[in-house]
């Protein structure tokens, strides 16, 4: 167990250590508790109840860890259940991800981007607010890919396959007129460089993780509860293998790293 406080990090499998290594760049001395609903994954072809459920349950984890944050590292369940996670636990810092529309706005000279996601983030009228609001003028152009979600959980991140699921769908936006790619999942920036590969050099892939990093420290500092020194505990967890939530974790983050299962009694539905 940690021995202090952590900051909780939560994604429905893997894709969410794309945002704890931003985090863990940013907040060195922080604790961190990583929670993986891997026995729930993929979200994105969930349905919104079952997201927020989920949700739910793993916030009331983390206040029952007295966590001092949370962070909601994954676009469907942000999209799903971010406004819900802040009435039901009002004191605690909650920081979800969006898609990096706006900043794709601003660097795209055709006037159009393509954003990669779940189907969950990009049928969600969390989406279409943030387009609208970020991007009115700029022509967006959604392509859904529950694939790269399973390709990362698998721990397939280079390779045929990899090369084979990534290219039709960058070819198919490139053509379409798209000069900035927004990498709406946590889980794709694992996949980074086939997907550059497949657009080409000097096409901007963006990824949400140092934002977050950044918003995460301002919060953290604005309340007085920034950690300035001492060592840094990092703790993963899963509802679902301990072990290959340790061995992937190690592939992703490039240092051996072991995992625990989640207490039983968080598995499920959240009680109230």
């Amino acid at each position: 167990m940690l021995s202090e406080s952590p900051l909780g990090v939560y994604d429905s499998g893997v894709g969410g250590l794309s945002v704890l290594r931003a985090i863990r760049d940013a907040l060195p001395h922080e604790p961190l508790l990583y929670v993986a609903d891997s026995a729930h994954v993929p979200y994105g072809e969930k349905t919104q109840e079952f997201v927020e459920q989920r949700a739910c349950a793993i916030a009331d984890y983390f206040v029952s860890r007295q966590a001092r944050a949370m962070v909601v590292a994954c676009n469907t369940a942000t999209a799903a259940a971010i406004a819900l996670l802040r009435r039901r636990h009002p004191a605690l810092i909650i920081i979800g991800v969006e898609p990096a529309i706006k900043p794709a706005a601003h660097l795209t000279h055709s006037g159009v981007i393509g954003v990669f996601a779940t189907t969950g983030t990009l049928a969600s009228p969390k989406f279409a607010a943030l387009a609208q609001r970020e991007a009115p003028e700029v022509r967006i152009l959604l392509r859904p890919c529950p694939q790269w979600v399973r390709l990362v959980e698998q721990g397939v991140l280079s390779g045929p396959e990899a090369e084979a699921a990534v290219r039709a769908p960058v070819a198919e936006l490139r053509q379409a007129g798209a000069d900035v790619l927004v990498l709406g999942c946590t889980h794709f920036p694992f996949l980074r460089d086939e997907i550059q590969a497949a657009a080409g050099p000097g096409v901007p892939l963006l990824e949400t993780g140092a934002p977050v990093a950044r918003r995460l420290r301002h919060q953290l500092q604005e309340r007085g509860l920034l950690r300035g020194q001492g060592p840094a505990e990092l703790r993963l967890e899963t509802t679902g293998s301990a072990n290959a939530l340790g061995e992937l974790a190690s592939r992703l983050l490039g240092q051996p790293l072991g995992a625990a299962a989640t207490p039983e009694r968080w598995r499920g539905l959240p009680r109230d």
